[in-house]
């Protein structure tokens, strides 16, 4: 999401500047690659680059394919294998093994104008929503029709379909309704298409109950990842944006009973408790109870845990295993954190594994794949008659 909302405000500003760009997107990886299907980058004609596709390996040589892309005003699908020795000789011997498929798309003209536009869509409000693109691997000669529809979770469509809008639509739904992007294969006429529908997530929303110091780094680090902070305290001397700046993040002043009502909770809103205020730590919690949000982090040691639960249990609220599940006290990874921004460290290391739904270990005790191969399996759809 921060890749795409920084490609966005790049593109602004060259048009403003009258640089003409184009934008490079990972359609398809067979095998393994730095970057997975999806990841963006702007090209500008000065070379001038916001984003990447790889891990730099790839970014000269798609700055030239792109120049040309630019001066051609034509789109270009790039094959990349990283285990080809010519490619090794290039400079782009990545070490991963994998063939790469690059889709550059000029954004000049009215074109380039809605593949903008339907990035703005995706980031332009806390919706999950499919992003389809259209390519074409047995014929890279042939027009290639590139990003084309936006389909929101409320069911609002952005762009048109050039064909095959049933079965094109039909299965954007279907990858909202399961959160996971895929491949599929379809004829059209005689040609063979792909469509890479791709789930667009809203970025993570991070509460933070507390504005004390320690929350200066979580912040910071939150920004750096492209998620969404709100602040919340109830001392006016904690809850003021001078003490959190940055723009990403927003700062409520509120007593415990009333946070709730100012906060929209949705699958990526995760609660951080840190006032070092049992008190309110403790309203605060009561009150997520009943919204099972899918992370609550308390910072603290266990014993602090231990006397919440007994603190609800006296009033008659016991625990359910599935409310436990997502509470983590104490908050954060066992990675030896001490310091304020090691600690942060922590905490954003658990939120994300949560989010993942991954169980964190090193990677290099991983017997099997770092990412599913299945997940990248091109699919046939066969095209049936009305």
């Amino acid at each position: 999401m921060k890749e795409i909302k920084s490609i966005i405000q790049a593109f602004d500003l060259a048009v403003k500047a009258g640089k003409r760009t184009a934008l490079a997107t990972v359609v398809h990886v067979e095998g393994s690659s730095y970057r997975r299907p999806g990841a963006r980058m702007l090209i500008a004609e000065d070379g001038e680059m916001t984003g990447s596709i790889s891990g730099g390996c790839l970014e000269g040589d798609a700055l030239q394919k792109a120049l040309l892309v630019i001066i051609a005003d034509k789109k270009m699908l790039v094959t990349y294998d990283t285990a080809d020795e010519d490619d090794a000789k290039l400079g782009m011997g990545l070490g991963c093994n994998g063939i790469i498929q690059v889709l550059i798309e000029p954004l000049n003209g009215a074109n380039g104008q809605q593949t903008i536009q339907l990035l703005k869509s995706a980031t332009g409000s806390r919706q999950k929503s499919t992003l389809v693109t259209l390519f074409s691997l047995a014929d890279k000669k042939e027009p290639q029709q590139g990003t084309c529809l936006l389909l929101t979770e409320n069911n609002e469509s952005f762009g048109k379909l050039p064909f095959l809008e049933d079965l094109l639509m039909k299965e954007a739904r279907s990858v909202l309704n399961a959160g996971k992007s895929s491949f599929k294969s379809y004829t059209e006429g005689n040609k063979e298409i792909i469509g890479f529908s791709e789930i667009i997530m809203p970025a993570i929303s991070m509460v933070v109950i507390g504005g004390g110091n320690d929350v200066f780094p979580l912040v910071q680090m939150a920004d750096l990842l492209g998620w969404q902070t709100t602040v919340i305290d109830g001392r006016p001397a904690y809850a003021t944006k001078e003490r959190f700046p940055v723009s990403s993040c927003t700062v409520l002043l509120a007593k415990p009973e009333s946070v709730l009502q100012q906060i929209t909770i949705d699958e990526r809103t995760v609660f951080v408790l840190m006032t070092h205020n049992y008190h309110y730590d403790y309203s605060m919690l009561r009150a997520l109870l009943r919204k099972e949000p899918i992370y609550i982090g308390i910072l603290g040691p266990a014993k602090k845990m231990e006397m919440m639960e007994n603190d609800l249990r006296l009033e008659g609220i016991e625990i359910t295993a599935k409310q436990r599940s997502v509470i983590h006290g104490p908050v954060g990874l066992d990675i030896g954190a001490e310091t304020a921004e090691e600690i942060a460290l922590a905490i954003m290391a658990e939120i994300k594994a949560v989010l993942s739904d991954r169980e964190p270990t090193s990677l290099k005790d991983i017997a099997g794949e770092i990412h599913e191969r299945s997940e990248l399996k091109i699919e046939k759809v066969e095209k049936t008659s009305a």
